[in-house]
């Protein structure tokens, strides 16, 4: 079976692929949409990842007749800043007004922001959460939705260069790593977005 996956972020690309062999090869194919970049994207104004991740999964299953079509929606979860960025992971620094230099790369922007907002913050009160919600519908109803998360700490510096997004800063205490400095491999085990995938496609079946 073809899930066609709302994205062209080749990071997550990367995250779905793994899962999706891990799980289910025999079963499952996962394929960016077809035409994706032609077709206007909703607005994702909803306060919840859930709600986000159903609302394009509904849209995008209505350009794309008898397809089942998989949407995310997926950030960071800071305890001390209450829940922040969440939601608003991908324009943190965009929302926040925050702009070091004119050049910087988004994700590099939005690592930097961070660690502006939490410079006062002693080590033990940086706790966080990947978190990520997956929706699957076709022909604008919701099928199944999933949801993984996983937990960590936010550095004071970024550190490795594997990941995406807020990689370099998210520790995983247990392995004395970053997302960042995992290989593909061990990533996906911890994987917020891994572990949503598995547990949809088990729902899928």
């Amino acid at each position: 079976m073809t899930l066609f996956v709302v994205t062209s972020n080749p990071g997550k690309l990367r995250d779905f692929a793994a899962a999706t062999d891990e799980v289910a090869a025999t079963n499952f194919r996962l394929e960016p949409l077809p035409g994706l970049k032609e077709i206007p994207a909703p607005p994702e104004d909803e306060p919840t990842f859930e709600g986000n991740a159903c609302t394009k999964a509904i849209y995008y299953s209505r350009q794309a007749s008898g397809a089942l079509v998989i949407a995310d929606d997926s950030g960071l979860e800071v305890d001390t800043l209450g829940g922040a960025p969440g939601v608003r992971s991908a324009r943190y620094a965009e929302d926040a007004g925050f702009a070091p230099t004119s050049d910087m790369p988004t994700d590099e922007r939005n690592n930097a922001c961070l660690l502006d907002a939490l410079k006062d913050v002693p080590e033990a009160a940086r706790s966080a959460r990947y978190h990520c919600v997956l929706a699957a519908a076709k022909d604008g109803r919701i099928v199944h939705t999933a949801d993984g998360t996983v937990e960590g700490q936010i550095l004071t510096k970024p550190r490795g260069s594997s990941g995406f997004g807020y990689d370099p800063l998210f520790l995983l205490p247990e392995m004395g790593k970053t997302m960042a400095e995992l290989d593909a491999s061990t990533k996906l085990a911890f994987s917020h977005r891994g572990r949503a995938l598995k547990k949809l496609l088990t729902e899928l079946g």
